[in-house]
């Protein structure tokens, strides 16, 4: 058997090894068959990519917003240069259509360019004689060292939501990426450091809970974010919190979309295959339950969701016209088709079934599912209940919008949910009245654009602040606030109480 690559840590603008001889395998997707093999870290390493990430850090910090931001600015024209190359990484390891994988990578460019007005959104606050003499000003400092614990199923999106503001606002950062698909975060930093970036100021940490473990309680990591499953995200976010560390940690998901008697139902139908079916329904943000109102409506559109389940073409990652490929694992396969058959048995109308998938152009011992619709779905489901993270659909069927609106509402996840619908009257009282973070009006999947901010509430998503923009500046700095008085010659002698500004 040919040898394989061994994907090292990188430090310093290079690769490297550490003192781990762990390894884990860096799968195709397609074919089921290791790809390359990745190193994990251990402790120690944690520790000495520390050590340089402190050092590094106060170079970085001392350079000025402004070129801190040409840095960013290189990174993006090096990005679009490479892009393709970055969209076939991403695809190779993860499983995505090189489409979607141009997806992932774009809306990650997209907060980079929001942090490149870091020089504006770093601006503090000044009040001229707030007292007799006296200025009070703020201003915003890094924090130092933080961390960036990422998904696989965003290899380029996530961690440039990171790295963006946390770079911008001066932070160096240690990357932990998925040990799943680790190619495309290492070479982001390599553009990164062609860019000008300092060495150290960024490097990738690939591990397991033993390098999450250690950064979460290093005396040196000052803030960490996170994006995965509920269970870890609540565990990231107490053991960061518990060791004095700022954290923002993004969980599970299972995103509602309300289809309304008077909706386009061919529109909502294509809206919703695509954000169910889409990246093989590996995103936090896919809609995993369709609610429509009325027995009429549900008739139809399920219906009209069968068809379009049916005619999906599911082919190799590679493909440019597929329009979902495997899953990113053996493990992920094994769970996916482990809940149909758990909702067939409790009882849900199987109306498609994507088990048994072998795509035409090639993908023997790959892991594929299809697109799977379930109808009459009810709430004490498994279907309903868990996050499956895979390409199957469930209908809840509403008797009135109420009973819609109570859905999401009463959900332990509040991560993304949408309405279509053509009374404006009925969206506004939604977007109103739902209980989740982030709300699309005839949009199946509302992920906010850069310069607005990305979080879910309840159980998909733990800390007070959010994903990209101002918000992310917020959570990488500490606001600190002077208050000055320069001597005018007065001496006013001791005083004995709190002082007031009048």
């Amino acid at each position: 058997m040919a040898a394989i690559d061994v994907l090292e840590h990188r430090l310093s603008g290079k690769p490297w090894s550490g003192s781990s001889e762990r390894f884990s395998d860096v799968y195709d997707p397609n074919r089921g068959t290791a790809r390359a093999r990745v190193r994990l870290a251990d402790e120690s390493d944690v520790d000495e990519v520390v050590r340089v990430a402190v050092e590094a850090q106060r170079e970085w910090a001392a350079w000025n917003p402004q070129r801190r931001a040409r840095v960013l600015l290189r990174f993006l024209q090096l990005a679009n240069q490479h892009h393709d190359e970055l969209a076939a990484l991403l695809s190779a390891e993860h499983g995505k259509t090189l489409p979607d994988a141009r997806g992932d990578i774009q809306r990650g460019l997209e907060v980079i360019e929001f942090a490149a007005g870091a020089p504006h959104l770093l601006k503090g606050e000044y009040s001229t004689d707030a007292g007799g003499g006296i200025d009070v000003y703020s201003m915003r400092q890094p924090l130092g060292v933080v961390a960036a614990i990422t998904p696989f199923n965003f290899p380029a999106m996530i961690p440039l939501w990171k790295l963006g503001p946390a770079l911008a606002c001066g932070n160096a950062v240690v990357l932990k990426p998925s040990e799943r698909d680790p190619s495309v975060p290492i070479r982001i930093a390599e553009l990164f450091d062609e860019a000008g970036l300092p060495p150290g100021v960024l490097t990738v940490l690939h591990g397991d809970k033993v390098a999450v473990d250690a950064l979460l309680v290093h005396p040196d990591i000052q803030a960490v974010g996170f994006v995965g499953s509920t269970p870890i995200a609540q565990y990231v976010y107490a053991t960061a919190t518990a060791h004095g560390k700022r954290a923002q940690c993004f969980g599970g998901a299972k995103n509602h979309l309300i289809v309304m008697p008077d909706a386009d139902l061919d529109q909502a139908a294509d809206a919703i295959s695509g954000a169910a079916f889409g990246s093989a329904g590996q995103r936090c943000m896919a809609v995993s339950v369709a609610v429509p109102v009325g027995e009429q409506t549900a008739d139809a559109l399920v219906a009209k969701l069968a068809e379009r389940a049916r005619n999906l073409t599911i082919g190799r990652s590679d493909s440019e016209t597929a329009d979902l490929g495997p899953l990113v694992g053996a493990d992920a396969a094994q769970r996916v088709t482990a809940a149909i058959a758990a909702g067939a048995e409790e009882g849900a109308e199987l109306v498609v079934d994507g088990r048994g998938i072998t795509p035409p152009d090639g993908g023997e011992g790959g892991w594929f599912v299809g697109g799977t619709l379930f109808d009459r779905v009810t709430t004490d489901m498994s279907l309903y209940r868990d996050e499956i993270f895979g390409p199957v659909l469930s209908v809840v069927r509403a008797a009135d919008y109420e009973q819609a609106l109570r859905l999401p509402n009463e959900n332990v996840y509040g991560n993304g949910v949408s309405i279509f619908t053509r009374d404006g009257d009925a969206a506004r009282n939604f977007a109103a009245r739902v209980n989740t973070g982030m709300v699309g009006v005839n949009v199946p999947i509302p992920v906010p654009i850069a310069y607005h901010t990305f979080g879910g509430w309840k159980a998909s998503g733990f800390g007070d602040l959010n994903q990209h923009g101002p918000d992310s500046f917020k959570f990488y700095t500490r606001t600190k606030t002077v208050t000055s008085r320069w001597p005018s010659g007065i001496k006013d002698g001791a005083s004995f109480v709190i002082p007031t500004m009048s």
